[in-house]
């Protein structure tokens, strides 16, 4: 009967609204919450099949679905935590529970976020106050990270910063810009070494130092040219001051290329290679690049006028240090900065994406789960791909608006008490058809 079905369809209309009331006050009651993704209810209109033309009508009511609408962004709001994590764009945060830390790889599962606050607890882990602990690739000792399957979470571990920890950078590079003074290869010269001391650092971070010699070849014969000809050599204090090189240096005095290098001998010790003026030195602690320069160049080695100056050295390497912050920059690596200047990462932190974000399944503490719905799931490099950078000292706001809630939750209120009056209605006609009796 018509005026039955009228009543069903009036309860259906109040169990929809409820369901979107329900959405509303969720997503008024986190308005505030950071990450949040606000939820909606669509209504389906369901029809009750007739006969064309039969003069009567079944009303069918309305059913209702829910939505999260994950793909939307929220406002990105800056905050004091280097570690304090989101994304501009596209992708997400790989995550996984503090319960789960003992678990093996293969059986950890991952939950993905957009946002979050982390930082470090009593064993170095970084984790949220909700316990959400943040996943990456761990780099090696150099602070490069390898490569790693992008379809799989197995190669993922849980990022530990052990705040007290102590790094060295041991030094495997030098550059040695040297003036060497033309007189002293000249007819008369002293012949006389020159000294020059420069400090590296080894690998357990100890400061050594690698002591260069300059012998000149000083003519012998009153009116003879200048022999333009020195002798370097190359010792170590790591090794007990054991000679590691010495290779005889042959300066131009063309009026093109005056004062450069135009040749290097070995007589022992590395290689010299031409192309990049660099001589493969064997320290105690393992190889060391020193460049002198090459051929025709006015940036290495050089021997000009009557001064002997270093005028350009530099070298890598730093002493032992102490860690004092931690920063993760819009590529996904994670950076210890040392007290003395040394650098190092850590970690790299992929971004998770899927074909279709709503399609995740919804957790607490803003978290999502990887669904059939959602689609596999890709590990991209921040900024690569369709996925955006990762930003720190930075969160996520709500995607909740307020006042288009606040109207949503009018428009739900007016249609709640229409239902209910046609609930009211369908109840008199009822009392109506009952007093016919009487």
């Amino acid at each position: 009967m018509t005026i039955s079905s009228s009543l069903s369809a009036g309860v259906a209309g109040l169990n929809a609204n409820a369901v979107r009331l329900s959405t509303i006050s969720d997503n008024i009651a986190n308005s505030s919450t950071y990450g949040y993704k606000r939820a909606t209810a669509d209504f389906q209109s369901l029809v009750i099949g007739g006969m064309a033309g039969a003069g009567t009508y079944s009303a069918g009511g309305v059913r209702t679905t829910t939505q999260r609408l994950i793909d939307e962004h929220g406002p990105l709001i800056s905050t004091s935590n280097p570690l304090d994590i989101a994304i501009s764009g596209r992708g997400m945060l790989p995550v996984t529970q503090e319960a789960f830390l003992d678990y093996s790889s293969e059986d950890r599962p991952m939950l993905v976020t957009t946002t979050g606050s982390f930082r470090t607890d009593k064993d170095g882990v970084l984790k949220t106050e909700t316990g959400l602990v943040l996943l990456g690739w761990p780099a090696d000792a150099d602070g490069r990270v390898g490569t790693y399957p992008r379809d799989t979470v197995t190669a993922l571990e849980p990022v530990v910063v052990q705040v007290n920890q102590q790094a060295g950078d041991p030094t495997t590079r030098m550059n040695l810009g040297v003036n060497l003074p033309a007189t002293q290869t000249q007819y008369g010269g002293t012949g006389d070494a020159l000294p020059l001391s420069i400090e590296y650092f080894g690998n357990l971070g100890t400061s050594e130092s690698l002591n260069v010699s300059f012998m000149p070849t000083v003519p012998t014969t009153p009116g003879d040219p200048p022999s333009n000809e020195w002798t370097m050599v190359i010792t170590d204090s790591a090794s007990n001051n054991a000679v590691v090189g010495e290779y005889t240096l042959t300066f131009d005095d063309s009026r093109a290329n005056g004062g450069t290098l135009a040749s290097v001998s070995v007589v022992s010790g590395g290689t010299y290679d031409a192309a990049d003026g660099v001589i493969d030195l064997t320290v105690a602690g393992g190889p060391l690049a020193l460049t002198i320069g090459k051929i025709g160049d006015p940036k290495g080695l050089t021997q000009l006028s009557d001064s002997f100056a270093p005028v350009s050295i530099n070298k890598d390497g730093s002493p032992v240090g102490n860690l004092t912050s931690v920063e993760i920059d819009v590529n996904g690596y994670i950076t210890a900065t040392y007290d003395t200047g040394f650098t190092r990462t850590i970690y790299q932190v992929p971004l998770v994406d899927v074909p279709n974000p709503n399609g995740l399944i919804s957790q607490s503490n803003q978290t999502f789960q990887i669904s059939p719905q959602s689609g596999s799931f890709f590990l991209w490099d921040a900024g690569d791909g369709p996925t955006g950078e990762i930003i720190g000292f930075t969160r996520e706001g709500s995607t909740t608006d307020v006042a288009g809630e606040l109207t949503n939750l009018i428009q739900t209120q007016r249609a709640y008490s229409s239902n209910a009056k046609v609930i009211q209605t369908v109840d008199e006609m009822l009392q109506e058809t009952t007093n016919i009796k009487r």
